[in-house]
């Protein structure tokens, strides 16, 4: 392997060099707060750079903003490239080419990603929902894909559940059954999100993962740092998009095999975020995607405090360790020792497991991948400074090197087109409108229903009364036609009577 693609680590019996050609065969830089495992970051993510390999770092307590800015010289960074024997005067400090970014979009440019983009199962972990509330939440993605409709933010995702949830018989039989306490509970949870700034990173436009893996006019890659230190009070958030982004480059990048150096190396800081309280089947993908995504020529490196933070199936496959100090106190801190030793390719020079507790700052123990494949044996490695600044960088130089970004603009805005949320409140406005005039139509009906029914009463009413008096007509006719009889009789009766007594008389 050509020396121009070694980057130099620093100097043990004689100087350790990291072989980029095998860094896609993952690694670990482990050790106790304040041993120097951030400045080793610094050190591997700035070589890399200088042969035109992009990374992206997790910046958690703002120090690694320095790798913007240039060294200067110092009487510690002198002692120290005097132990590693490399010549002060020819040793060049400069900045790394550096793109910041923020998921809540303060000190970088945003990084947004959207619903449909994060899937079910991370949103599920996200949430920290239960069995019942992610088959739910599965069910919402569906209806959205059947439907045709993008879920692009937390409005679109709220809204699709409310839709389901207040139209639940009507996709029982093709969806299953959606009960409204659970839905009910997947929207408190997104409302907690919401508060803790995921609506800020839910959305568009999305992040290109182009726009991670760029390279300056003169070859060398730049250096995404992801400002942390507010995401990290939102442990699960930044577990869930690290994990999303690192889904991303496995499922998007091309089969390359092995090549002389990676096309992309990616830090995960504070790695026992990403497996606090893992389900079983999400370790298993992450195993998977760390065994496979080495072809696709992507290194990962876990930074971590204990290596215990990692589960075995996932340390085993980090060929190349940077060991810094551990102090063994307590049972869990003697184990890890026991397990970081026993990881490593013994030195006869030395035990292993003692002298990781005797490491002072600024000291590893040092085993990488060797050109053939095989593990180095371990170093106690002095750890070469970097050339960049050691320390952050204050918020002036941020500024400047955001307003130079090659990314500058791409991202600063949001973007709301056309989606869930439109498509579904037009359906419910469709749906209300119809009611309404569905109800106009009743109405009407009822109405004319009624006007007929009185009209009809009216007439049977009036029939009645024609009927009534026709009959009584009759009655009466017939009892005057008798009366007239009776006093037809009775008048003839009379008169003969009258003129009888008149003619007699």
């Amino acid at each position: 392997m050509s020396e121009d693609l070694r980057i130099p680590l620093g100097k043990g019996e004689d100087a350790v060099y990291l072989h980029a050609g095998l860094v896609n065969r993952h690694g670990m830089i482990a050790g106790a707060t304040g041993t120097g495992k951030t400045i080793s970051l610094q050190l591997i993510a700035e070589g890399l750079s200088r042969i035109g390999v992009p990374s992206f770092v997790t910046d958690v307590k703002g120090d690694l903003s320095g790798i913007s800015q240039a060294g200067v010289p110092h009487p510690k960074i002198d002692e120290r490239l005097e132990r590693v024997g490399f010549d002060a005067a020819d040793f060049a400090f400069g900045p790394s080419p550096t793109v910041f970014w923020d998921l809540l979009g303060e000190r970088g440019h945003p990084i947004r990603a959207t619903i449909t983009d994060m899937g079910p199962a991370l949103l599920s972990r996200l949430l920290d929902l239960n069995e019942t509330q992610e088959g739910i939440l599965a069910i919402a993605f569906r209806f959205a894909d059947d439907e045709g409709m993008l879920m692009l933010d937390l409005k679109d995702l709220q809204t699709t559940l409310r839709f389901l949830g207040e139209n639940a018989k009507e996709f029982r039989d093709e969806y299953g059954n959606v009960s409204s306490a659970s839905v009910g509970a997947i929207q408190r949870r997104l409302l907690v999100l919401e508060d803790e700034g995921a609506d800020r990173f839910f959305g568009e436009p999305e992040l290109e993962l182009k726009d991670l893996m760029r390279t300056t006019y003169d070859g060398r890659g730049f250096v995404n740092v992801l400002d942390a230190s507010r995401l990290m009070q939102r442990p699960r958030l930044y577990a869930t998009f690290l994990l999303w982004l690192l889904s991303e480059l496995f499922e998007e990048l091309p089969e390359v095999g092995d090549t002389d150096r990676p096309k992309f190396v990616f830090f995960f800081d504070e790695a026992h975020l990403l497996f606090a309280d893992a389900p079983k089947a999400l370790v298993e993908k992450i195993e998977t995607v760390v065994k496979l995504i080495r072809s696709k020529g992507v290194g990962v490196f876990f930074v971590s405090q204990n290596p215990l933070d990692v589960p075995d199936s996932v340390l085993a496959q980090l060929g190349n360790r940077v060991q810094h100090a551990l102090r063994a106190f307590t049972p869990r801190e003697q184990k890890a020792v026991r397990v970081a030793a026993g990881t490593m390719r013994p030195n006869p020079a030395f035990d292993t497991e003692e002298v990781i507790g005797q490491l002072g700052v600024g000291e590893a123990l040092v085993t990488v991948l060797l050109p053939d494949g095989t593990p180095s044996v371990v170093e106690r490695t002095t750890m070469a400074p970097p050339r960049s600044r050691i320390g952050p960088a204050t918020d002036d130089e941020r500024a400047r090197v955001m307003q130079a970004s090659p990314v500058a603009g791409d991202y600063d805005e949001s973007v709301d087109r056309e989606s869930a949320y439109e498509l579904l409140d037009r359906r419910v406005e469709r749906q209300v409108a119809e009611a309404e005039l569905a109800e106009q139509m009743a109405a009407a009906e009822r109405t004319r229903l009624k006007a007929e029914k009185e009209r009809a009463k009216a007439e049977r009413a009036a029939t009645r009364g024609r009927g009534g008096r026709g009959r009584q007509t009759i009655a009466e006719a017939a009892a005057k036609t008798f009366v007239r009889s009776i006093s037809s009789r009775l008048a003839t009766r009379v008169v003969r009577g009258l003129l009888g007594g008149v003619m007699r008389r």
